[in-house]
């Protein structure tokens, strides 16, 4: 069958649905499965995305004992991976003990990228664009109304000059307040609708005009005490060390940045923002200095705690797109309490840091296998057809025969 599938997007959904199905061979029973919308109904699924044929469902979980900023906060993560949700809610446990997380973001600045090829006279080019600054500025500003209002828009224009493999160019970054909104819709209008005067200011031709995920005035940032008297002395220790191989190799930097990523990707999902947006800039921010570096940072105080410190750009919005279509983001939007794009960054910030510190908690003393085991072995448990009780009593015999498999969930229900 060709995957072409003319006119599919015209097709009522569940006329698509069963063109699917006949292309892939789908039982009946499978199809019934693409027919379950939830919360997410099929219109609202309709005007997200194209092509539409049934949702996606993630687990919904809440990490517990968060205190923010001197806030008690729930934290929602949507994510598949086992032993994430309790791990945050474990460390900020510890990090609760001595008070909690301090987080703070900056004033949420996006950036837009113009660039421009073909340019002669580079030095004419960027003086022509400062002595037109401030009427390209205004100019921006006049696109979005709504924005300037609250107080966001244009505030800053900046010129580069790059060599690249295709010669020398000018790249235009328009610095801009995007107010409680990701951003991407206001600066990607405002960059391309400049763009003709950019061509007229420096004779050159204009080819990209769009935001960078790379988010660098736009950074969020955390940091908690890790009391030595609930960690001791060693484990304080163990966990430096494992901090500093991160930090000198990137090899293992890439997996730290990981396990953070793992606490704030699932807080991103869940109330509706841009995860991959998010990654992006997370993961260029780590290699901005040349060599690929963890993005949190360990110490001790003079105490002897542990300090846990955490930086990186996060470009999420509490208007526009998923979080105000979405009905399960809204919600989770609601549990977080968050009245602002500000707070909600700096909240993020702050599952990042308590994620890592209770992943390298668990590298540096007993191993992260163990609790990714248990709740792996439930899941066999469930697969095999055990319930209630059962799940249980079932992971807990396979774990402590170390024999996770389905083929032994199934002879243990078979014992009952």
């Amino acid at each position: 069958m060709d995957s072409s599938l003319t006119g599919f997007y015209k097709l009522p959904l569940a006329e698509r649905r069963k063109k699917i199905a006949e292309f892939a061979g789908l039982a009946a029973e499978e199809v019934s499965l693409l027919e379950k919308f939830g919360a997410l109904d099929e219109p609202i699924a309709e005007r997200m995305i194209e092509n539409v044929i049934g949702t996606f469902p993630l687990p919904l979980g809440i990490a517990t004992n968060f205190k923010i900023n001197g806030r008690d906060v729930l934290m929602p993560m949507a994510i598949e991976e086992p032993s994430v949700v309790a791990a945050a809610s474990n460390g900020a446990k510890v990090a609760r003990e001595a008070g909690g997380f301090e987080a703070s973001a900056d004033d949420p600045m996006m950036i837009g990228q113009i660039q421009l090829v073909g340019v002669k006279d580079f030095a004419k080019a960027k003086a022509a664009i400062a002595a037109a600054k401030k009427a390209l500025i205004e100019q921006a500003n006049s696109y979005d109304s709504m924005l300037i209002k609250v107080g966001g828009g244009c505030k800053e224009i900046e010129v580069r000059e790059l060599k690249s493999v295709r010669g020398k160019m000018l790249v235009v970054h328009l610095h801009v307040n995007c107010g409680d909104a990701m951003g991407a819709n206001a600066v990607n209008t405002m960059c391309e609708r400049l763009a003709p005067e950019f061509e007229k200011l420096t004779s050159g031709s204009v080819r990209l005009r769009i935001l960078t995920n790379l988010a660098v005035k736009r950074l969020a940032r955390a940091k908690a005490i890790f009391p030595k008297a609930v960690l001791g002395e060693e484990l304080i220790e163990c966990i430096l060390d494992a901090w500093a191989l991160a930090d000198c190799d990137p090899y293992r930097a890439a997996t730290h940045n990981k396990g953070i990523m793992n606490g704030i990707d699932a807080v991103v999902v869940a109330t509706g923002n841009d995860w991959r947006a998010v990654e992006a800039g997370a993961h260029s921010y780590a290699a901005f200095s040349g060599t690929y570096k963890p993005l949190t940072r360990y110490s001790k105080n003079a105490a002897g705690d542990l300090v846990g410190e955490i930086e990186l750009p996060l470009a999420l919005g509490l208007v526009g797109g998923a979080t105000k279509t979405h009905p399960v983001a809204k919600a989770c939007v609601k549990i977080l309490g968050v009245k602002s794009a500000r707070e909600l960054c700096g909240i993020v910030a702050a599952v990042g840091l308590a994620q890592n510190f209770a992943a390298l908690r668990a590298l540096a003393g007993e191993g992260i296998q163990r609790g990714h085991m248990g709740l792996h072995a439930r899941n066999i448990a469930v697969m095999a057809g055990a319930k209630g009780a059962q799940i249980d009593e079932l992971a807990a015999r396979m774990a402590k025969e170390k024999n996770v498999s389905v083929t032994r969930a199934k002879e243990l229900l078979g014992e009952k």
